[in-house]
């Protein structure tokens, strides 16, 4: 059988917003992210990997 587990990814933001755009300050909140070290683990699909793309200077991506 298949695993019907949905795949997921682990964020964690690991540079301040002082001085980023306000658009991504607002990308980083729909992320669940809210200081510096914050991890948040969120279900894998295309919307969360572009605002991951989109943040790539701000966040890490973990397996």
């Amino acid at each position: 059988m298949a695993d019907k587990t949905p795949a997921t990814v682990k964020v964690r933001l690991v540079k301040g917003l002082r001085g980023c755009q306000a658009r991504h300050r607002l990308s980083v909140k729909a992320l669940g992210l809210s200081k510096i070290n914050d991890v948040r683990e969120l279900k894998d699909s295309p919307s969360v990997r572009g605002l991951i793309n989109q943040l790539h200077y701000l966040v890490r991506v973990e397996s």
